[in-house]
């Protein structure tokens, strides 16, 4: 069952790689991944499985599984009042290249105080007012997974993998900044150079329609739901700092708050109008087939996680590879594959007691488990994401951005090794 278990998360892995050929919806075969996952790992054991394993991992997707529904439609609330317009009319830029580098840098600093996966769905909301053709599009939403898993591999809060090795003291906030920036600065720039390369003419603005629902919202109302739904979002990693509560708890106060003053603001609206501005009907258009993917996607991960097989995979690596530096690139690579989290949990249980504080392995780990997620559309929260919102092709991405997302993981991994062995 071991071994079959391997098997058997390829298969699926790579029926969810070909949905477009296959015409068959990842959602669902990512829903029956998990569940044939965790059954063969339940006959695996010689007792049946104790309920409580899977409920824990079920208590951690089920965190990152709100955040994501709350993230979502605070995003939707703030794009259904044009919110997006304050931002979006003051870039003037139709150049496609132009563009495509102000999206990326927007992106990449956003990161760093939001989170990958809170950025992403910003970035694509934008840019829905920004770029009409959908395959154009996809373009610049590939580089926005890139550019957002970049900014959030140098802060301490810009992704999930750098929080944990921040709370668990494996690195500081200072440290982390200084020595990761510059490989994350790289593996952002050479895919956007690269890209650019391969750019040529303007883009398309889509046609304006108001608020998408034939209705247009004062300037007042667009102002307060856009700088209170950001404003709230950036407080999110704070609220976490102040309360030590998961992030979750954080994106459900601001979805709290934000509903409650919609209802507010739109209470003496006409009922026709008023599903289309407040949260109790917003929330009905969120991509819930992405989210269900994203919880098969998430359980068919953990049950590796539980039968052992990313810790026996750590322990290979540490046993026939050695190099420290080569360890890093490889969990980056597979990090394209598996969820980063229960990667890097193996590697700080095996390594909490080897090495101190701010040592370059935790430093490096952090950099190549938030920016190697990049290589594949599937390979970080922002990129599923993305692939929800957008309706990605896998193919379409792994043609188009994952070589790119790859020389650019590889560049920053280099710079790494390089400033760490001069000592800089």
């Amino acid at each position: 069952m071991f071994y079959l278990m391997i098997v058997v998360f390829i298969l699926g892995y790579t029926i969810i790689a070909l949905e477009h050929p296959l015409r068959v919806n990842k959602s669902g075969t990512a829903l029956l991944l998990a569940v044939a996952m965790w059954v063969l790992f339940n006959f695996h054991l010689p007792v049946r499985l104790p309920d409580t394993a899977l409920q824990a991992h079920l208590g951690d997707i089920a965190g990152i599984l709100f955040f994501l529904l709350g993230a979502m439609t605070i995003v939707e609330l703030i794009d259904s009042h044009e919110g997006f317009r304050i931002i979006t009319d003051k870039i003037k830029t139709t150049n496609k290249v132009k563009l495509l580098w102000v999206i990326s840098i927007i992106s990449f600093f956003l990161s760093a105080v939001l989170d990958n996966l809170t950025t992403a769905i910003v970035m694509v909301a934008m840019l829905r007012q920004l770029v009409g053709d959908k395959k154009e599009r996809w373009f610049y939403a590939g580089m926005v997974v890139v550019a957002a898993n970049s900014g959030g591999a140098f802060s301490p809060i810009g992704d999930v993998t750098t929080i944990m090795l921040w709370i668990g003291g494996q690195v500081t906030a200072t440290n982390i900044i200084l020595k990761t920036f510059i490989p994350s600065v790289l593996s952002m720039t050479i895919p956007l150079v690269l890209l650019s390369l391969k750019m040529k003419g303007d883009v398309q603005k889509p046609a304006r329609v108001a608020a998408g629902h034939g209705f247009s919202t004062k300037p007042l109302e667009r102002n307060i739901v856009f700088f209170l739904g950001i404003g709230l979002l950036l407080f999110v990693p704070v609220f976490k700092t102040l309360t030590n509560l998961p992030p979750y708890m954080g994106i459900l106060l601001a979805l709290g708050v934000l509903w409650v003053v919609t209802e507010i603001m739109h209470k003496s609206k006409n009922d026709a109008y008023r599903p289309m501005v407040t949260v109790a009907g917003i929330i009905r258009r969120i991509d819930t087939p992405s989210i269900l993917f994203f919880l098969g996607i998430l359980l068919a991960v953990a049950a590796l996680e539980s039968a052992g097989h990313l810790e026996l995979l750590a322990r290979v690596l540490d046993q026939h590879v050695g190099n420290l530096y080569l360890i890093n690139v490889i969990i980056g690579l597979l990090s394209a594959v598996v969820d980063n989290v229960p990667l890097v949990a193996g590697a700080m249980g095996m390594y909490q007691h080897s090495f101190p504080t701010d040592h370059y392995f935790w430093e490096m780990l952090a950099y190549c488990a938030g920016t190697g997620g990049s290589i594949l559309v599937i390979g970080s929260a922002a990129g599923v994401a993305v692939m929800g919102m957008e309706k990605i092709d896998f193919i379409w991405y792994l043609k188009k951005i994952s070589l790119w997302a790859l020389i650019g993981y590889l560049a920053g991994a280099g710079a790494y090794w390089g400033l760490s062995v001069l000592g800089v």
